[in-house]
């Protein structure tokens, strides 16, 4: 990671202190998170945060080095507070071919959408339904073909302006949304359905768009199962589209993650299943890890 890129994290303390369940907000910088500290509420949460109009000489001005955590000594947690989250599909030339693939019945919809000037966008996330770096994102009990899709992720405030990227995982029950595209929020919306993180790293210190890079892996056992890579460069539409879309007629008071669609897609023939291991990587922000869990939510 590149030392000027600014990656801002929510975090606990794993040590025992009497603040080890204050949720913080920090920076993160290699093998360290600095905390971010204020005598006003700028800190108080990540979303408060992300409403500063010049957000990088806020960050800088509130880093407190001399109070630096080692980064092994903090639980990195999903950076996100009481924004929703949406998501876009058939950005990507294979996801068109999957989706495609998985409804027979309904195909030219697909189709359709992929060349519209309008693009699927759809609810995916209230924040308790997410999950942070290194917890167990979800199979649905009644699904028996699931999916992941590795998403770069678009942070937004509650102006609709692009202040971040995260990586994002789109847990996808394919048998569900296959058989009826009307079933489409019950293979998406469920608990577990949604991994965001490790971080945000503020738009201004991200690569070049078109060259950020999206790689993921998948392993059972300890061996790769599966394996893929694309960049936004391969996207049909452009971040400003989707977030022109998601502006009409709507408003965000707390901010918005918009998740921007898969070109990722494990063959037909591939499910998840109970304890594998999830690995996305984003260009500029880095990656995200989590086991997955099949099967009903436990009590």
């Amino acid at each position: 990671m590149s030392s000027d890129r600014l990656r801002l994290v929510r975090y606990r303390l794993e040590e025992p202190s009497a603040h080890a369940d204050e949720v913080r907000v920090g920076l993160w910088e290699d093998d360290r998170v600095v905390p971010l500290e204020s005598t006003d509420s700028r800190a108080t949460t990540l979303q408060r945060l992300l409403e500063e109009p010049d957000l990088a000489s806020v960050v800088r001005e509130l880093a407190r080095p001399d109070r630096a955590v080692a980064l092994e000594s903090v639980r990195l947690l999903a950076p996100i507070d009481n924004q929703e989250v949406w998501a876009a599909g058939v950005t990507y030339i294979r996801s068109q071919a999957a989706r495609m693939e998985e409804s027979e019945a309904a195909a030219d919809c697909y189709e359709r959408v992929y060349r519209s000037p309008r693009p699927e966008l759809f609810f995916k996330a209230t924040p308790h339904r997410v999950v942070g770096p290194g917890e167990p994102v979800r199979v649905r009990s009644d699904s028996h073909w699931s999916v992941p899709e590795p998403e770069i992720t678009l942070v937004l405030n509650s102006r609709l302006g692009l202040v971040g990227f995260t990586v994002g995982n789109d847990m996808s029950a394919r048998d569900i949304e296959g058989e009826n595209p009307l079933y489409l929020p019950q293979a998406k919306v469920y608990l577990g359905c949604c991994a965001l993180g490790p971080c945000v790293t503020l738009a201004e210190t991200m690569p070049p768009r078109e060259s950020i890079g999206v790689r993921m892996v998948i392993q059972r056992h300890g061996d790769s199962v599966f394996e893929g890579t694309t960049d936004a460069g391969r996207m049909a539409r452009s971040f400003e589209d989707l977030i022109g879309w998601l502006a009409r007629e709507n408003a965000f008071p707390h901010g918005v993650f918009l998740l921007t669609g898969t070109g990722i897609v494990p063959p037909s023939d591939f499910t998840l299943e109970d304890g594998d291991h999830v690995s996305i990587e984003v260009d500029g922000v880095g990656e995200l890890s989590n086991p997955v869990r099949h099967g009903a939510v436990e009590a």
